[in-house]
């Protein structure tokens, strides 16, 4: 399952240096604007220390990691909105992610061009904000006044639960703001999801930073500007040297870990990179272990058993009968599945059961 993750920002501010790194995708990255013209797509691997655990007392044939989709876009520039640069044709692609990483560029380098000739954060925050919620009022605009009218003559109730909901979104995006400003329910955004709107969509900010950068107590002066910004909104922010990744992605396996320990790092900064776009979703893992695989499964916090066991295959949600459930830290302690079940820690759960981080599981159904 995973997610789908849009990766936007200015040009030159290292989003396809990241998405390679991210994907050794191999997406064209050079030194001016708009090299990225269609948008590249990479499937990356979630770094979950936990399988290679699980393989050590169940041990399997293959592990499987849980996976997740990025999808690097060309870089916006002021006016995309209006047609500029590359224009709508990126807005399209932004709207089919669920999530959107924000590059931004806060480290100096007289060498690699900025877009708008200095380094500004801030500034490039706003330029990108500005177009995708100028997108966004086009599309409520444009539907707007229809919606109005449908609501208006009493008989059609969806149109006016709509208009309940598109009135204060219209506001916000009038005056500046995004969507994901107002913290609509679930039920209310429901309401409006055909809009496919993009400021609905929850943003975590990538700062690419210099290689000096890295190893240091404090954020530089561009990153702490970055995450006062985010802190206001809720957003996450991942600082992580663009630069570095795309050395560290090279690298064969085996020598990987003295690089990182040489550079002060106890894991590739795209780790955290992936985990932060879990967090922002709220997803979690569930493990099935056997000896064919031990695989990592996606699912939305808050799941029940039968929607978890969906993730797998549908049949399984619709056929659900019971789930045998025990959690990865009861492996850890009793080493074995049998030793496990001795100790009275494997429970037999039903449809009503809200799955956990770490679970690892086994589901009975019928069809």
């Amino acid at each position: 399952m995973g997610f789908q993750c849009g990766i936007v920002g200015l040009p030159n501010v290292g989003k396809s240096t990241i998405f390679n790194a991210l994907t050794s995708a191999k997406a064209e990255a050079a030194n001016y604007p708009f090299c990225t013209i269609d948008p590249n797509t990479g499937i990356v691997k979630v770094p979950d220390p936990r399988l290679a655990k699980i393989a050590q007392y169940i041990p399997p044939d293959k592990l499987v990691p849980a996976s997740m989709v990025f999808v690097d876009i060309a870089g916006l520039v002021k006016g995309a909105s209006k047609g500029e640069g590359l224009g709508n044709q990126f807005l399209g692609h932004i709207r089919e992610t669920q999530a959107i990483a924000h590059v931004v560029r806060c480290f100096s380098d007289p060498n690699v061009i900025h877009v708008d000739g200095s380094v500004d954060p801030l500034r490039d925050v706003s330029v990108i904000d500005t177009e995708l919620i100028l997108a966004d009022l086009d599309t409520v605009s444009k539907r707007y006044s229809t919606m109005a009218r449908a609501a208006k003559t009493g008989t059609d109730k969806k149109a006016a639960a709509v208009m309940a909901v598109l009135e204060p979104v219209k506001a916000a995006l009038e005056a500046g703001k995004p969507v994901r400003s107002l913290n609509l329910p679930e039920d209310d955004l429901a309401l409006i999801h055909d809009f496919h709107l993009i400021t609905e969509k929850k943003v975590m900010y990538v700062a690419n930073v210099d290689d000096t950068d890295i190893g240091k107590s404090e954020p530089n002066l561009y990153v702490k500007k970055l995450m006062d910004h985010a802190k206001v909104e809720g957003s996450p922010v991942v600082q992580i040297c663009g630069k570095i990744e795309s050395e560290i992605a090279e690298l064969p396996e085996e020598e990987k870990e003295a690089f990182l320990k040489d550079m002060g790092m106890s894991e590739p900064g795209l780790n955290r990179v992936i985990r932060a776009g879990y967090e922002l979703l709220g997803l979690q893992t569930y493990f099935t272990a056997g000896q064919i695989e031990v695989r990592a499964w996606t699912f939305h916090k808050g799941w029940k058993a039968p929607q978890a066991a969906g993730v797998i295959h549908t049949d399984f949600e619709k056929g659900f009968i019971k789930a045998e459930v025990y959690h990865f830290e009861d492996l850890m302690k009793h080493k074995s599945e049998q030793a496990i079940k001795d100790a009275g820690a494997l429970r037999l759960e039903g449809k009503d059961y809200i799955v956990k981080d770490g679970d690892i599981m086994h589901f009975r159904f019928n069809v």
